[in-house]
Order: C-alpha cells, then structure tokens, then sequence
C-alpha cells in the first residue's frame, strides 16, 4: 500500500514539473518576442508615441515660426528694397592732409543739405572722431569739443540752410585719427544720425555724401572720402572707392562753376558760400616770367590757391603802364598768357586794371573803357574770369570820382559778359569801404568792393572801416594785401597778420596775397635769391610766402 502512495506521488510531482517547465519557457519565450531588434522593451512605446506627437506639435510650431519668420523677412527686404528720401544730411572731407608734430592734420570740409521745399533755421552737427580732435581755425561756424566730438554752430549769417540748397562750413583739425565715427545733425528738434548702413536717396548728393534719416527712422552708414579716393567707414576701415572721385577732386572751377555774389559773399553755382584764396602777381611788365601755367599749378596745387590776380599796371612813366607808352598788344599779350593758364588749370582769375600813380581812375578813362570793353568781349565764356577796374584810387580821389567811373566802365563790361563779378576800388588806396557802403552802386549783381591792407600799417582802424560795411551789407574784396607795411617793406607784423585772417575767415571774405615775384622787398612772395619762375617749391618761398601758404592751405 505504501509502494502505491509513492508511486502515484511521483507521477503527481512529474506532471507538475512537466506543466511548471513548459510554463516558464512560454513565459520566457514571451518576454524574448516582445523585444525589439534593438533589444529595447517594448513597453517604451506608449513613451516613444507621446513624443512622437510631441515631436509633431514642436514641428508645426516651428514650421509656423519660420513662417512668420519668413514674411517678417519679405516685410524687412520690402522695407529696405524701398529708396528712403533723405530730407537733411551731411557731407564730411578732408580738403587736404598733413603731418605736424606727431599728429595727422587736415582741413576739414563740411556741407550741410536740405533736400526739402522749406527754408529750416538754425542747426547743429555734432561730428564724432575716433581720435581726440584739437582744432585751431574755424569758418562758417562757432565750435565746441568735449572728449571726441566736435559740436559745431552757425555763425549769425550761416543760420539759414536754404530749401534744396546748402550751407558750409569748416575748419583745421588735428588728432592722432581723424576716422568720422559717426555725426548727429540737429534741425528743428529732430537728430539725423549718420549711422547703420541704409540705401537712401539723396537726390544728388555726391558719392562721398554722409546720409542720415532721423532718429526714429533707419539710419545711414557714415561715409567720408578724402582725396586720395578712399572711402573711410564709421568702422575705421580703408578701401578702396569703385565710384567716381568726388567734387574736390575736379579743379576749382569744375568744383564750383561761375561764382556770384549773394549779400556779403560770393557763393558758387550751387548757392554754396565760397570763399577765393590765392596770389596776385606783381607789375606783369616787370616779372613776366611767373605769368605762365607751370607757377599757377604749383600754388594751385601745393598752397591749394584757387585764385590768380593779374596786375596790369597803367600809368608807371614809363614803357611798363599800358597808358603811359607801353606796348600795348605785348602787355595785353601777358594778360592773355595768365588767362589762359588760369583757365585750363581751372583756377579763377582777376584781371586788374592797376591805377596807381594816377590817382583817379578817371584820369585814362577811354583806354579803360576799350581795355574792358575788348576783354570782356574775349573772355565772355570764360566764366572763370573776374574784372577789377580800379586797383587803388588815390591822391584825394573821392568815391563820387570813382563811382562815375564804375557806372560808366561797368555797362561796357555787362555789353558783352551779363554776370561776371566786378571788384571796385575805394578811395585812399581802396580803404575806405565804410564810405562806400553808405552810398554803393545800385542796379547791377554781382558787384564787390576792393579793400587793401598791408598788416604792419593798417590794423583796428580799417578792420573796423570792413566791419562797418560788411555790417551795412557790402561785399568786400581783399584783392590785395601782404604782412609789412604799407610800402611792402619792413618787418613782417604776424599778430596784426592773424587778426587780419580771423576776421577774414570769420566774414567769408576772398583775398589775393601781394605778390607773386622774386622781387628784394618783404611781400614778395619767392625769395630775392631764388631763380624758380615756374614750378615753385616751399624752398623758394619767403617768409611772407610761407606764411600765406599756410594760411590758404587753412594751417
């Protein structure tokens, strides 16, 4: 009976064994089929399509991102694809460069623009400079620095800036860089900035130009080119300029065009104030040798003169003086040759009808009248050339002498040349302009008044005689001047000489230095010893003539 028990037991416990062993493969074998290839549960599934959707919802996000991405993008390209209208801005350049102790130098140039249909008054531009600037000389304008920036006014009559028009002005800078970084124009409490780089439509503004919108708007990159071409950037970086050089670097007359005279100042074929600065030569019968376009180009080109007066003295005595025996076909010969080279050197010229020993204009009136009558007539589309009809009336000629005299000489010249300037001498040795401008010529343009200093002579009395008429509305011309004194001898008087070029720079006032000869007196401008007659170096300049020289290049 026991033997039974445990056999049947046995087979109990073997079947078990059987049914726990086939339960644990099918157990084991299902665990195995529900893996992956990658051997990764497949229980992460209901994770792995959670992210899926995830995956999907940040994907149409993104898609709608970029969308709108996208047009913002077309809006900005549409934005930028449009010319913005520059209503006001700046053009700021170097006229000319140099090195002086240990700093670069230059005469800075700037016209202000406003390209609208409506006179603005009064502004302000504050000009931005990577390196401190230091600055001597100023026209056109009152100055401010602090640290970098030079912040810069309008003199009482620059306050207007005419609608299409311009206004200038400039002044001497020094710095260890003279990178603009960037400027701020100020008119009628808005800031037109020169910075960020915008196509803007200037509506003639030159390559060079400095464009700005205002503050609230897209601004403009600062750009400035100096004469060497190169474009320099608010990044402080040179390259190379692939568009057409700008104005500067044309002659003066290609620059400027027929000059006019507005108020008290000539201005160009723009309406820009300009200012003449340059030589006269001496009596052209006794040094005829520096009437010729090799000597004009060097002043041109190494004083940046833009002016050549031609002294053709009248009465001497003698053979010299047109009207007192000279040859006159040789003389007017000579007047020829100065024209000519002032003419394709694009520089502008007087042709002065030099009276002097002879007191009164009057005194030789009907040569004057077929003189200018028959030059007036040569050079009429030369409009480069300026008359001066009566140098320095003297010996108690009175302005109703010389006044009779302009209105008769002055028709013959309007017969044949409607707009050329005309420069008329005043009594005493042309000083007495205050005198003058009490009573001027009326019913023609484009009429000056001739004043002569000699700065070791004449000091406060006649500067103050050109402030009187310039105050009174009369343009005044100093088409003769040198540093001695009166009889262009003695020593050179500098502190009267620079009080002398404030007030001419400060009045926008043109001046032709006496004189352009090797003659042994102080105004001559080329040594007694040099022999140079045409291409003239700083070596062979006098004192006087190095002084002028820095003086016209604005040092």
């Amino acid at each position: 009976m026991k033997n039974k028990k445990t056999l049947i037991m046995g087979i109990i416990i073997g079947v078990l064994v059987v049914v726990i062993g086939v339960m644990g493969y099918m157990l084991i074998k299902g665990r195995t089929d529900g893996r992956d290839k990658d051997g990764q549960d497949s229980t992460q599934n209901i994770s792995t399509d959670v992210t899926d959707k995830d995956l999907e919802q940040d994907t149409s996000d993104k898609a709608a991102d970029m969308t709108s991405a996208a047009k913002k993008g077309d809006d900005a390209d549409g934005k930028n694809s449009e010319k913005k209208s520059v209503s006001f801005y700046a053009e700021i350049g170097h006229d000319s460069t140099w090195e002086a102790s240990g700093k670069i130098c230059a005469t800075e140039n700037i016209n202000i623009y406003n390209k609208t249909s409506s006179v603005v008054s009064g502004w302000k531009l504050d000009v931005i400079y990577k390196g401190k600037p230091a600055i001597e000389d100023i026209w056109n304008g009152e100055k401010k620095i602090n640290e970098y920036t030079v912040s810069i006014t309008p003199a009482d009559y620059n306050q207007d800036i005419p609608a299409g028009g311009s206004v200038n002005v400039g002044y001497n800078i020094a710095s260890d860089d003279l990178t603009v970084v960037d400027y701020i124009l100020y008119i009628d409490g808005k800031e037109y900035r020169g910075s960020e780089n915008l196509s803007a439509d200037t509506s003639g503004a030159t390559s060079n130009s400095v464009d700005a919108e205002p503050k609230d708007g897209k601004m403009n990159k600062v750009e400035t080119t100096d004469k060497t071409d190169k474009t320099l950037d608010v990044t402080g970086g040179v390259a190379e300029s692939d568009t057409k050089k700008t104005a500067e670097d044309g002659t003066p007359f290609d620059n400027h065009g027929q000059l006019s005279v507005k108020g008290t100042d000539i201005v160009d074929e723009s309406g820009s104030k300009y200012q003449l600065k340059g030589v006269s030569t001496h009596g052209i019968t006794w040094f005829p040798d520096y009437v010729n376009k090799d000597a004009f180009q060097s002043i041109r080109d190494d004083w940046d003169a833009n002016l050549v007066r031609l002294a053709m003295y009248t009465d001497t005595g003698d053979s010299n003086g047109y009207c007192s025996g000279g040859d006159k076909d040789s003389i007017r010969g000579l007047v020829d040759a100065g024209v000519t080279a002032a003419t394709e050197l694009g520089m502008y010229v007087i042709i002065d009808w030099h009276i002097l020993n002879d007191n009164n204009p009057n005194s030789h009136i009907d040569d004057a009248k077929e003189f200018f009558d028959d030059v007036s007539a040569k050079y009429s589309s030369n409009h480069n050339v300026i008359y001066e009809i009566c140098n320095e009336p003297n010996g108690g000629t009175s302005w109703s002498d010389i006044k009779s005299y302009a209105e008769i000489i002055i028709p013959v010249i309007r017969k044949n040349d409607k707009n050329a300037i005309i420069i008329v001498g005043t009594p005493n040795w042309s000083q007495d302009v205050d005198i003058v401008s009490e009573d001027p010529i009326t019913g023609y343009d484009n009429i000056m008044y001739a004043v002569h200093f000699y700065a070791a002579t004449h000091k406060d009395d006649l500067r103050n005689k050109v402030k009187t008429a310039i105050s009174n509305g009369l343009p005044v011309f100093v088409s003769e001047f040198s540093l001695c004194d009166a009889s262009g001898n003695g020593g050179i008087d500098y502190d009267s000489s620079d009080v002398w070029f404030d007030l001419i720079n400060d009045n926008n006032l043109s001046y032709a230095s006496w004189s352009l000869c090797n003659k042994n007196e102080t105004s001559a401008l080329i040594k007694p010893d040099s022999t140079a007659t045409s291409t003239i170096t700083i070596d062979d300049l006098s004192d006087t003539g190095k002084y002028v020289r820095d003086k016209i290049l604005g040092n």
